[in-house]
């Protein structure tokens, strides 16, 4: 027997629909590539977006075909991603920290009809002019700041395509399971790899990620998503919190310390959301200029684990951290780190240590702790294996591709990290399955030595990594920025160490660098961080050295 309730789709535009219809006045904050701050509203974006909608049949992009998009947070993408994707066709968010060959390569294996784009990325369009033949080029912005270029002469004005549209738009009853979005992944290893989201898939991703034990997203709220809709579609926000109808607030291309505090502070912002590496830059400039957050609650931190000490740092000012774990493969949200009732009432140091695993698996997602033969793994906090997960919102096959070793085992994603999972599901990522290391036989967590590593003041970035070593097949390295001034010896990491891992684990040497590289999303660049090590020591290291 089925049950007799209506069968209504589950589509991007019905998010749009609600914020324009029940939180129409709430406001869209956005600082533009030009500089100046936009304001406009839930109900303004609807009509845009309309436009958006029709601009698309001007064009001759047709129902399930790719637009791309080369632009940073603000009010114009956001029009974008309702307006092409609720209209049937395909929002293709391209990553441009990604190296230029990958940006060409997404944008032919996507099969792009269309690029828009902000004036901030004409030169990088310029530099690919040979492989964008036969696309129209939009650039975001209007008659008066629009740039002009001999190498693409041929270039659209968004606002002047805009306003030759009508805001009358019969948006199309789709398929929920139609494509909605299109996200390619870093490629840190190969080509990235395409993973088309449904309208279905965004939809359930943005009502899970909403709920309390998640974000906790609200009308109440106002939301800066600092992480860019150019990754993962920035955690999927341009979703949830126009579902919740928070105040929203886009900040463009700034995304340094100094101008993410003014934002958050004139502003109002109670939730944010970025990468380590943006955190700790907006907490140096803090400290450095006496600021404290007045308005700021709740952060929430992805991409790669943030080191307890930075938790720390954010939870004495008042502001709530959320560690957060996912992949583009995922929508990306699988985990966040809230506590449970059990935990609320214990000692700061006990939460701490909670909000520094990954967090609890989210409701739609489904996980499974697996050993070398498939065999799950107990769920005691300590035996770890390779994580594997499924749900309406994780990732079939990869776009235009067949099925990978990803998906080995049966209806489920092996994400490549190895975990450990505690009686309460909180979930610690041990390391990534290619970047732990075995020495003498037993498993050492990369993860592990970089977070005591940033527990010494003097240290503002940390890696670990390993070398070849033919006694005990591998072992770690650490490699260090210092902060500002600081001065480390050997000695002193090696100090740092004692007492709190075993004394085999220890990093037998140590690299001091200037800067650390970083993935096009802020990840440690290990591979590359390897290739330093090889440069640096070119030897076998017979004791903790530091080599500059």
């Amino acid at each position: 027997m089925l049950g007799m309730m209506m069968d209504v789709p589950l589509l991007v535009t019905s998010i749009l629909r609600h914020a324009a219809t029940y939180h129409g006045e709430t406001e869209i904050v956005s600082r533009t590539a030009e500089g100046p701050i936009h304001r406009t509203t839930y109900a303004e974006l609807w009509r845009r977006s309309q436009r958006v909608a029709n601009m698309m049949e001007r064009l001759g992009v047709k129902p399930g075909e790719r637009v791309g998009t080369l632009a940073w947070n603000g009010f114009r993408h956001l029009e974008l991603y309702y307006g092409v994707s609720g209209s049937g066709r395909v929002c293709h968010t391209i990553n441009p920290r990604l190296f230029k060959e990958q940006i060409a390569y997404i944008v032919e294996h996507a099969q792009d009809r269309v690029i828009f784009a902000d004036g901030t990325f004409l030169p990088l369009l310029e530099s690919l002019a040979d492989r964008l033949t036969g696309l129209a080029l939009v650039i975001m912005t209007d008659e008066a700041t629009m740039p002009r270029s001999d190498i693409l002469p041929n270039l659209l004005c968004y606002e002047t395509l805009l306003a030759a549209e009508s805001e009358d738009y019969d948006w199309p009853d789709l398929d929920e399971k139609t494509a909605s979005s299109l996200c390619y992944t870093s490629g840190t290893t190969g080509n990235p790899k395409g993973v088309l989201y449904s309208h279905r898939s965004t939809v359930l991703h943005a009502m899970a990620s909403a709920m309390p034990d998640a974000l906790a997203l609200s009308a109440g709220d106002c939301v800066l998503p600092v992480v860019p809709m150019f990754h993962v579609n920035a955690w999927g926000l341009p979703y949830s919190a126009v579902m919740a109808g928070a105040k929203l607030v886009l900040p463009g291309p700034r995304l340094d310390g100094e101008s993410l505090y003014e934002l958050i502070e004139a502003e109002g912002v109670t939730f944010t959301a970025g990468v380590p590496t943006v955190w700790l830059a907006l907490l140096e400039w803090t400290k450095a200029n006496g600021k404290s957050f007045s308005t700021l609650k709740r952060l929430a931190v992805g991409g790669s684990a943030m080191p307890p000490v930075m938790i720390e740092r954010f939870e004495k000012q008042g502001v709530t951290v959320l560690h957060a774990w996912g992949m583009t493969e995922l929508s990306p949200i699988g985990t966040v780190a809230s506590l449970t009732a059990k935990y609320r009432d214990r000692p700061l140091a006990e939460q701490l240590a909670v909000k520094a695993t990954q967090g609890r698996p989210i409701y739609g997602v489904e996980f499974r702790v697996v050993d070398g033969e498939g065999h799950d793994v107990a769920r005691d906090g300590v035996a770890f294996g390779s994580l594997l997960v499924r749900g309406p919102w994780v990732v079939e096959r990869y776009y235009e591709s067949e099925r990978t070793s990803a998906h080995a085992i049966e209806g489920w994603f092996d994400t490549g990290d190895v975990v450990s999972m505690d009686p309460d599901g909180y979930v610690r990522i041990v390391d990534r399955s290619k970047d732990v290391i075995k020495s003498g036989g037993e498993w050492i967590s990369s993860i592990d030595l970089e977070n005591i590593a940033m527990t010494h003041p003097g240290v503002k970035e940390a890696a670990v990594v390993s070398r070849p070593d033919e006694k005990w097949g591998e072992r770690p390295v650490l490699v260090v920025v210092p902060a500002q001034g600081a001065s480390l010896s050997s000695a002193d990491m090696a100090a740092l160490y004692e007492g709190k891992i075993a004394r085999w684990s220890v990093p037998e040497d140590l690299v001091v660098v200037e800067a650390l590289p970083h993935t096009a999303t802020g990840k440690l660049l290990k591979t590359e961080i390897r290739d330093i090590v090889r440069r640096e020591l070119g030897r076998e290291g017979d004791g903790m050295e530091a080599a500059q």
